[in-house]
């Protein structure tokens, strides 16, 4: 879902965004995503993430997903943490793609209060070409890419 714009964090401590963010996708929060110190647990930032790429990937191509030819896997991904999040909190994942190589491309994430801007998280990840049927990596599809790079508005 396109939306809005990404505001910049009054937290010192977080990195300001390289590039602009297009895409946010507003999460809901569950009861049972609390930990035994009120705070959303750590796990569910990535669960949030890994939603927003398919709302990403789902919006930004124009035929949509075919999740049945799937041709990209994570083969890294990290999160960086500079506030908690409580239940009844109103989050929204930012999503953009950062660069793309030959036969992977990088993403960034941030996990913000909808209500006041504060980033909460934010996750980097790292997914390469891959056809399931070989098991073998695959050079990233060019319709894909440009596909991205007309929705970011820039050259990757």
């Amino acid at each position: 879902m396109q939306s809005g714009t990404y505001l910049p964090s009054d937290n010192p401590k977080v990195p300001a965004a390289e590039f602009p963010f297009y895409h946010s996708l507003p999460v809901q929060m569950r009861f049972t995503d609390i930990d035994m110190l009120g705070h959303l647990n750590n796990n569910v930032y990535l669960s949030f993430m890994d939603l927003a790429k398919v709302s990403y990937f789902s919006d930004v191509l124009p035929e949509g997903m075919d999740w049945k030819s799937l041709r990209a896997v994570v083969v890294h991904i990290s999160c960086d943490f500079y506030s908690p999040s409580y239940f009844n909190e109103s989050l929204e994942v930012w999503t953009t793609v950062t660069s793309v190589s030959e036969h992977s491309f990088k993403m960034e994430q941030r996990i913000v209060n909808s209500s006041t801007g504060q980033t909460k998280c934010i996750g980097y990840t790292v997914m390469a070409g891959f056809d399931p049927a070989t098991a073998k990596s695959i050079k990233i599809d060019r319709h894909w890419v440009e596909c991205v790079e007309k929705f970011e508005g820039r050259k990757l």
